[in-house]
């Protein structure tokens, strides 16, 4: 170990910045670590890599990695505030160029996986080395640390990547030559079909660190929707589950509102991610609609309606009529904001729907003139018959003042959603164990 007086001279480094060599007191596999041989990677990467392990693939040199270690060491002890930030430019300045062929993803605390298939293995790199160039000058003032900030992947394996730097003359000189790639073999290679690999989506939303500092993955589960007049299956609804990754705990729609807006926005994008993977993995007949739940806070910002637009029309892709946005968190918010909200995600749905937490007469009364074509609410659990025949009949009567689709989800059995369709609602699903 070192002494005190070697401790003192190390320079202070963000947390999990790879520290100077030690090589002589450590192992192979922790020197490789150390010196970027090996990237660890995150579990929810680790899953998304697998499909990309193509031995062609990665001999053809077009995998790479893109390092933000220059910026984690500069900032010190400001890397956990500021990380978000880089992050949030990072990814702008990739979703730019990479293409729609192309596929990007964090995979570390500091590292983005990167493919262009479209180009060979030299134009990939400097494409590469321009963009760190962009990033490192917009936060550091300087792009010298780029020279040794990519990386092209050589194996991927469990947990890891293996990676080595790459020849920052040789890339950008043959791209100054004109030269295509290096090899026969390579320019055959750029043709490698990425959606021949398994149709996991590359979800870059999640999981993710919060503005306080905790990790937090997205789950999205189906649940299915019927219509009551003829109680038949129409439809799916996206239900979000947001989980702290160290703890296993799940946050209730309290916490997930304290979040920061740009956190929540997060949880809406990975959540209509997943709920398209698992309509994709269940292959059965399409449906005609999806329920895709969104966050009033995300519809409300030049943001977040920007991003939330192509996941939109991806969703709507996968069903026959289209999507039912359903707004969430909208207690307290004015009617004319829950208009403005509507107007904009009117284009891409096929009804617009608020989900109330609280529901009852005077909640429902201030939706009044707020563009909703719907409201959604749950149902609640463990009431004798006369407490729900009384819950439903003021509910479901109020609700119906206000818009003519009223969906209510979990009722407890097919006699109690027959009893909510003689008040008037129109849309149910039931609670598990009676689907």
């Amino acid at each position: 170990m070192p002494g005190s007086a070697d401790l003192a001279t190390q320079p202070a480094g963000a947390k999990g910045a790879r520290p100077p060599s030690q090589g002589p007191r450590l192992d192979a596999l922790a020197i490789a670590q150390l010196t970027g041989g090996v990237r660890l990677v995150s579990a929810d990467a680790e899953a998304q890599l697998a499909r990309f392990a193509d031995p062609a693939l990665l001999h053809s040199g077009k995998i790479n990695l893109i390092s933000l270690e220059a910026v984690q060491h500069r900032l010190g002890d400001r890397w956990l505030q500021k990380r978000e930030q880089v992050f949030d430019f990072a990814e702008k300045v990739l979703e730019r160029a990479i293409g729609v062929h192309g596929v990007y993803l964090r995979v570390s605390d500091t590292d983005y996986f990167v493919i262009q298939p479209d180009l060979g293995r030299f134009a990939g790199q400097a494409s590469c080395l321009r963009l760190l160039r962009e990033i490192l000058i917009h936060f550091l003032g300087e792009a010298d640390p780029a020279a040794t900030g990519i990386l092209t992947v050589t194996k991927i394996s469990r947990g890891r990547l293996e990676a080595q730097p790459i020849d920052v003359s040789a890339a950008e000189g043959a791209v100054a030559r004109g030269e295509t790639d290096d090899s026969e073999e390579a320019n055959r290679l750029a043709a490698f079909d990425l959606e021949q690999a398994p149709r996991a989506r590359l979800n870059r939303w999640t999981p993710f660190i919060a503005a306080d500092g905790r990790q937090l993955r997205i789950s999205a589960t189906l649940e299915p929707i019927y219509e009551l007049k003829g109680f038949t299956r129409i439809a799916f609804r996206m239900i979000r589950r947001v989980i702290v990754v160290s703890t296993g705990e799940e946050l209730t729609p309290r916490e997930v509102r304290a979040l920061s807006s740009i956190d929540i926005l997060r949880a809406d994008l990975a959540t209509i991610t997943r709920g398209i993977d698992r309509l994709e993995a269940d292959g059965g007949e399409q449906q005609l609609s999806l329920v895709v739940p969104l966050s009033f806070s995300s519809l409300s910002s030049q943001r977040g309606r920007t991003e939330l637009t192509t996941p939109l029309k991806a969703a709507g892709a996968h069903v026959k009529l289209g999507v039912v946005c359903e707004i969430l968190d909208i207690e307290g918010v004015p009617a004319g904001a829950m208009l403005s909200a509507t107007s904009l995600v009117r284009p891409f749905s096929l009804l617009v729907a608020g989900h109330v937490e609280g529901p009852g007469p005077k909640s429902f009364a201030r939706l009044a003139g707020a563009g909703l074509q719907a409201l959604s609410f749950e149902c609640p659990q463990g009431l004798g018959e006369a407490e729900f025949q009384g819950w439903a009949s003021t509910t479901v009567t109020a609700a119906k003042k206000v818009t003519r689709s009223v969906l209510v989800y979990r009722a407890q059995s097919a006699q109690r959603a027959g009893v909510l369709a003689s008040f008037g609602a129109t849309h149910v699903s039931l609670a598990a164990g009676h689907q």
